[in-house]
């Protein structure tokens, strides 16, 4: 061990400099923020989408359309999906526990029955729609249509 190998202990020094402590800091006066300015000034924090006084890309893009707030989303499942799946486990009964189990719905998603594809099994489902084609196809088939 020589001179020029000491270190000293982890976490001693701090290797930040002391800004807005006086000229000797060399960090004094404006204290590294420049001159005037909002960013200059305490308290400053820059709101979201703020471009400098220019007027943000949020308020210049043109606004069009309709969203309905109170719009109720389901989530859709054809009966070739469930066909597959009746084929697959040997089920007679589809409930939101058996889709939720197989990774076809989310646990909170409202599920709706669509019509496409071939259901040939007699099969009850339970979900929360049905399209018309899908609660024939079903019914055609011998099976039963509950709604939650």
């Amino acid at each position: 061990m020589n001179l020029h190998n000491l270190t000293p202990a982890e976490g001693s020094v701090k290797s930040d400099k002391r800004i807005a402590r006086g000229q000797g800091s060399g960090h004094g006066g404006t204290s590294t923020r420049g001159h005037k300015g909002a960013k200059s000034r305490s308290g400053y924090s820059k709101k979201i989408g703020f471009e400098g006084g220019q007027m943000p890309l949020q308020r210049r893009v043109p606004k069009f359309g309709f969203k309905n707030i109170n719009r109720v989303e389901y989530k859709g499942i054809n009966l070739d999906i469930i066909q597959s799946l009746v084929e697959k486990k040997n089920l007679t009964d589809i409930t939101l526990d058996v889709l939720r189990d197989n990774g076809l719905v989310s646990r909170n998603e409202l599920v709706k029955i669509l019509g496409r594809g071939e259901l040939k099994a007699k099969v009850n489902i339970s979900a929360h729609k049905f399209s018309g084609s899908a609660k024939a196809m079903i019914e055609g088939q011998g099976g039963n249509c509950s709604e939650i």
